[in-house]
C-alpha cells in the first residue's frame, strides 16, 4: 500500500493534464494518470517514472469510473486528491440552431457529468484521507465567443458543481475550481514550427500566454495544506484577460 499521497488526474495524456501530473510527481505525489487515449496516456506516464501509473478511463462512463476508483483502492489503498481535468477541448459547436442533442449531451457528458461521477465515487476514499478536489473549468464559464453554447454551459456547470460539492463534502474534503484562459498546450515541436505572435503575448496584462506549468502550480497549491482554509472557489488563471475591457476601435 502506498505511503505517499495519491492523486488521480484525469485527461493526463497531454496538455494541462500532463503538466499537472508532472508537477505533482515533482512535488512527491504518487500520480494515477487517467485518459481515454491508452497509447499516448501510457507513454506520458512512463515519462514520469515509477511515481506515475496509467489507467484507461472514459470519464462519462459510470462503470469505467467505478472500476478505476476500485483499482486505485486495491493498488494504493488510499486516494488523497482528485483533479478533474479531462474534457472535450474544442469549444466550437457551430450555430446553436444546428447543435444536435447528441453533440450537446457529449459535451456535457465529458466536461460536467464526468467530474460529477469521479467526485461521487471518489468521496468515500477522499473523506478517509481528508482530501481535496480540483476541477479544471475555463474562463469560457465567465465569457463567451459565438457558437460555443455546449462548451460554455458545461464549464459554467462545473463552476457551480464546485461550490455545491464544497458545501456538501466539507469540512473533511475541500473542493476548488481553476478556470484557465489561453494556455499554450502545444508540443515543443509545434511551438517551434508555428511560434505565437508578439501580439498574442502582449494583449495579456501579464505580458504572455499561459503555460501548463502555470495551472500545475496553482493546482499543487490548492491540494496542499497551505490551502486548508480555501474551498468552494473558482480561481481564474488567464494573465488578467477577464479583467480587461476590450472595445472595437
Amino acid at each position: 500500500m502506498a505511503e505517499k499521497r495519491v492523486v488521480l488526474v484525469t485527461g493526463a495524456a497531454r496538455g494541462i493534464g500532463f503538466g499537472i501530473a508532472e508537477g505533482l510527481v515533482r512535488d512527491g505525489w504518487q500520480v494515477v494518470g487517467a485518459d481515454i487515449d491508452t497509447r499516448v496516456g501510457r507513454a506520458a506516464m512512463d515519462r514520469l517514472g515509477r511515481a506515475a501509473d496509467f489507467i484507461k478511463l472514459d470519464v462519462s462512463d459510470e462503470a469505467d469510473v467505478t472500476a478505476a476508483i476500485e483499482a486505485i483502492r486495491i493498488t494504493h489503498g488510499r486516494l488523497d486528491a482528485l483533479v478533474n481535468n479531462a474534457g472535450l477541448r474544442n469549444p466550437e459547436s457551430g450555430p446553436v440552431e444546428e447543435l444536435s442533442l447528441e453533440a450537446w449531451h457529449r459535451w456535457l457528458g465529458v466536461n460536467l457529468t464526468g467530474p460529477f461521477l469521479l467526485s461521487k465515487h471518489s468521496l468515500p476514499l477522499l473523506h478517509r484521507q481528508g482530501g481535496a478536489i480540483v476541477n479544471i473549468a475555463s474562463t469560457r464559464a465567465l465569457q463567451s465567443e459565438a457558437d460555443t453554447e455546449a462548451y460554455a454551459a458545461s464549464k459554467g456547470g462545473l463552476v457551480a458543481l464546485t461550490h455545491a460539492l464544497a458545501v456538501s463534502a466539507g469540512p473533511k474534503v475541500r473542493v476548488n475550481c481553476i478556470s484557465p484562459g489561453w494556455i499554450d498546450t502545444r508540443t515543443a515541436e509545434q511551438q517551434r514550427q508555428k511560434p505565437l505572435r508578439q501580439i498574442d503575448h502582449a494583449q495579456h496584462p501579464a505580458g504572455r500566454v499561459g503555460e501548463p506549468a502555470d495551472v500545475a502550480a496553482l493546482t499543487a497549491f490548492l491540494l496542499s495544506d497551505q490551502a486548508g482554509f480555501i474551498t468552494g472557489q473558482n480561481w481564474t488563471i488567464d494573465g488578467g484577460m477577464v479583467r480587461k475591457m476590450i472595445y472595437a476601435d
